[in-house]
Order: structure tokens, then C-alpha cells, then sequence
């Protein structure tokens, strides 16, 4: 999931969520409320009057009461004269927040709860001035409401009496007190577990991840390239550990390739000194014989003097070798790419090589299955560099008394295959896959005889891949070695 679409599903939670559990908890918390309103004080309360008219259920609590006087006034006027009936009445006025005041004439013969009557005695109704239905009330307000329920009648003496049934509308219900106390509660803890739920999921998503990405950074840091990341999700910040570890990876590679590269011109630098130190020692010994007089004859000279001019050109190739190879591996050299007529070019190689091996003994066949007409695009000179580098590589290791190189083409759709195949002592198979390596030798003795810098093969790879094509080998020890490569066909 992308981080963007994680974001958009964290916003819509944050607004959801909250709104759909604080309802759900509301309405809970109501409903057991109001269930216990209805068993506290014997009253049906529907879930809207509890919060929004609780005026309204302190009115019903006290209308058995009051339903009660009302019918003493009219049946039983004496029963309105007892005391003993007011403190009867007052105690269970006194359990719903309520309190009964009777006066007689203008006096007050009894008060519930005088504090309180001292608030509104002065805005009580005479006698004679309303009186209340079952289920209605006078509501007194300002800064101490109370709700009021006004009964009048006559005492047994003639007299003048009114009941005050009086509820104090400043103190809530314990119920209604809960529903506030528990709806607030219940909002912090919703809240709190939307936010905690938020952060742990963007914790894992993100942070998490960054801070796996910070780890590798510091092992980095500290030279650690062997520390990997591992992507977790698809979005953006997977997608950043992703190339992370493809850049680790990179300079892994770079590195472990630098420091390869440091041992191999080391190893080469060996070679070098080896590979001089052969023809520069016989060139010195044969320069002191001449000095020396050693060679006092006429032959003796020139076949010193031969010796000498061969040994220099040993010299001479393998420096022009190394450096050729160092223009090639810095891609530095100019190719002079132009179509070739297949057969034409080979055949000339052919004779050559013919004429070349002859004296070594060495049989060259030549067979071409393609076409006459058949042209490749590639570089005349930097070909048959490669070939040169193939078939010198096949004498330097021919241990055969009557050496065959056999080269054979072959058609293959869009390129041409070219095999060179020999009879020679073959390559072991563990060295097979890194003969096209440079500076590799399958042999370690570096003799006179089959010695090199190992930039041969590794130079004809090159040169084919600049060509588009590929270059591949196959051998058995003792049997002999095929060097094939492919040139693509001009079109």
C-alpha cells in the first residue's frame, strides 16, 4: 500500500473511529442509566429525556407523592393536618431531592429543609392562586431553580392550607451525574486507544523502517557493507529500502571489484617483472657473449645476435599487449565498424595463419557453412586481433606432435557462430569459467615456453561483446579446447 493511500485510511480512522465507539459507549452508557434511573426511582425514562429533559424525570418522581395529597385534599382534608404524615412524606421526599413544606394561612407550620426554603419562601404562590396537575409543576428559576408542585386545601379548623412539594433542580441525579462522568471518560480512553492504535501503525510502517534504514546507514558508515535491508511493504518507504539495499549491493560490488582490480594489477605487476626478466636475462647473456667474445665465429654472432632480436620482440609484444589492453578497458578505442564479406575475410586469415603454423607443425581447416554473400559488421583489424589471440593461446598450449586447428562457421539466424577448435592439452574444468577473466592463467608455472600475461582471452571477450556478439568456450582435458564466438549479420 502506497504511503499516501496510508495516510488518507489514517486520516478517515482518526475521524471514524472516535465518532463510531463514542456513540457506541453513549449509547451503552445511556441505556444502563436509564435502566437504573428506572429501578432507582420507579419511573419509565425514555433515553432522550435522561439527557436532554431531566427536568422532566424529577417531576415524575415526586408525582406519586403528590398524586397522593392531592387526594387527601379532596377525600381525606383531615389526613393534611397530621404531622406525623409531613415527616412521613418529607423522609421520602428527602431520597429524590426533594423536600415538603406546609403552610397555614400566611405561617409556615412545616419545612423540610429550611435552608433552602429560606431561597424561594418569597416566591411560593398563595393559596388560592394555581394549583398543579398530576404531572405538571411551577418552575422557579434564576441562579437556585427548583421545580414546585402546589396543592391547596382546607384544614379541619377552616383554616387556610397549601402543600409545597419542592425538588431541587441544582443537584442532578446520581444517574445523570454518571452518564457525564462515564461519557467523558469513555471519550479520553476512545481517543487514546484511536491515537495509540494510529502511532503503532504508523510506528511499523514507517518508522520502523526508517529506522532499519538509519542501522544500515551507520554500518555503512562504519565499513559494514555486509549489513542488508530487507524491504517489508510495497510503498514508498519499501520502495526506499529497496534501492538502499540495491545501492549497498552496487557498492558492494564496486569495492569487492576495486579491491580485485588492486590484487590483479599486483598479480600482473608479478607477471610483468616474470615475463621481462626471461627475455631481458637471455638478451643480457647473449650481449655479454658478444662483448665477451664468447661467440668467435660468424654464426655464433648471428645467432646471437638473432636470439637477442627475438627476445625484443617478446618484450615489445607483451608491452603492446598490456597497453592495448588497458585502452580496451577504459573503452578508448576507436572502432572502425564497416560490413564484411564473411568468407572473403576469412579465407585471407586462413592463408595466413597456414603459412604462420606451418613451420610449427601445426595443420589449419577451414570449413564455412554460410553463405557466399553473407556479410557481419565488425572491425577488420580488431577481429582478427581476437582471432590471433584464440589460436595463439591453442599453439602456446599445443602438446600434440601434429597439432589441428579447425575453424568452422556456422549460420545462426541474425549472427554467425565462428568455432576455433584445437587438439592441445584442454583446459581443467574448474578453470574453464575464468578464462576469459583478465590476468587469469589456467597455468601456474609461467615457463618461458607458455607463459603470458593472461590478457589474451580476456581481450578477444571484450572486443566480441563491443561487436554485439558473444564469446564462449568448451573443453576436455587431454582432448582439446573450442573458442566459439558469434558476429552479428549486416543487415
Amino acid at each position: 500500500m502506497k504511503l499516501k493511500s496510508r495516510l488518507i485510511i489514517a486520516f478517515l480512522i482518526m475521524i471514524s473511529m472516535p465518532m463510531i465507539l463514542i456513540s457506541l459507549a453513549a449509547g451503552t452508557i445511556v441505556r444502563f442509566q436509564t435502566s437504573s434511573i428506572n429501578a432507582s426511582y420507579d419511573v419509565e425514562a425514555k433515553t432522550i429525556q435522561v439527557i436532554t429533559n431531566p427536568i422532566q424525570i424529577f417531576n415524575r418522581i415526586t408525582r406519586g407523592i403528590y398524586n397522593e395529597i392531592k387526594l387527601y385534599s379532596h377525600n381525606m382534608p383531615e389526613k393534611l393536618s397530621d404531622p406525623d404524615y409531613y415527616e412521613e412524606m418529607n423522609n421520602l421526599l428527602k431520597t429524590k431531592h426533594s423536600f415538603l413544606v406546609v403552610r397555614k394561612d400566611e405561617e409556615f407550620i412545616y419545612v423540610g429543609d429550611e435552608k433552602k426554603l429560606s431561597v424561594i419562601s418569597g416566591l411560593l404562590p398563595e393559596y388560592g392562586s394555581g394549583s398543579t396537575e398530576v404531572d405538571g409543576g411551577i418552575y422557579l428559576g434564576g441562579k437556585n431553580p427548583f421545580l414546585v408542585k402546589v396543592q391547596d386545601f382546607v384544614f379541619t379548623d377552616g383554616s387556610k392550607g397549601t402543600i409545597y412539594v419542592i425538588t431541587d433542580l441544582n443537584v442532578l441525579m446520581p444517574q445523570i451525574k454518571a452518564v457525564a462522568i462515564q461519557s467523558v471518560i469513555s471519550f479520553i480512553i476512545i481517543l487514546f486507544l484511536t491515537a495509540s492504535l494510529l502511532i503503532f501503525w504508523i510506528y511499523r510502517s514507517i518508522i520502523k523502517p526508517l529506522n532499519v534504514l538509519r542501522d544500515a546507514t551507520h554500518h555503512i558508515k562504519e565499513g559494514d557493507l555486509n549489513y542488508s535491508v530487507a524491504s517489508y511493504s510495497n510503498d514508498e518507504i519499501g520502495q526506499l529500502c529497496d534501492d538502499f539495499e540495491n545501492m549497498r549491493l552496487r557498492l558492494k560490488k564496486l569495492i569487492d571489484d576495486r579491491i580485485k582490480y588492486e590484487e590483479d594489477i599486483k598479480e600482473l605487476i608479478g607477471n610483468i617483472s616474470h615475463d621481462l626478466k626471461t627475455p631481458l636475462t637471455a638478451i643480457k647473456g647473449y650481449s655479454e657473449g658478444l662483448i665477451d667474445g664468447v661467440a668467435d665465429t660468424k654464426e655464433k654472432q648471428e645467432k646471437y645476435l638473432k636470439t637477442i632480436y627475438m627476445k625484443a620482440n617478446d618484450m615489445s609484444t607483451l608491452v603492446d599487449e598490456l597497453s592495448f589492453y588497458t585502452r580496451i578497458d577504459c573503452n578508448t578505442i576507436p572502432y572502425t565498424f564497416t560490413n564484411i564479406s564473411l568468407a572473403e575475410y576469412f579465407e585471407d586469415c586462413v592463408e595466413d595463419l597456414k603459412l604462420e603454423l606451418e613451420v610449427k607443425n601445426i595443420k589449419v581447416v577451414y570449413e564455412n557453412f554460410v553463405a557466399q554473400n553473407v556479410k557481419v559488421v565488425a572491425d577488420a583489424e580488431q577481429l582478427k586481433r581476437v582471432i590471433h589471440n584464440i589460436i595463439g593461446n591453442s599453439v602456446k598450449y599445443m602438446d600434440k606432435p601434429e597439432g589441428v586447428i579447425k575453424i568452422t562457421i556456422n549460420d545462426s539466424k541474425e549472427f554467425v557462430q565462428v568455432d576455433i577448435t584445437d587438439n592441445g592439452m584442454g583446459i581443467d574444468e574448474k578453470d574453464l569459467p575464468y578464462i576469459f577473466d583478465r590476468f587469469y592463467r589456467a597455468d601456474a608455472s609461467r615457463n618461458a615456453e607458455k607463459g603470458g600475461t593472461g590478457l589474451g582471452l580476456a581481450i578477444a571477450k571484450k572486443i566480441i561483446e563491443d561487436h554485439s556478439g558473444k564469446i564462449w568456450a568448451n573443453s576436455k582435458k587431454h582432448k582439446g579446447t573450442t573458442i566459439s564466438f558469434t558476429l552479428k549479420k549486416a543487415l
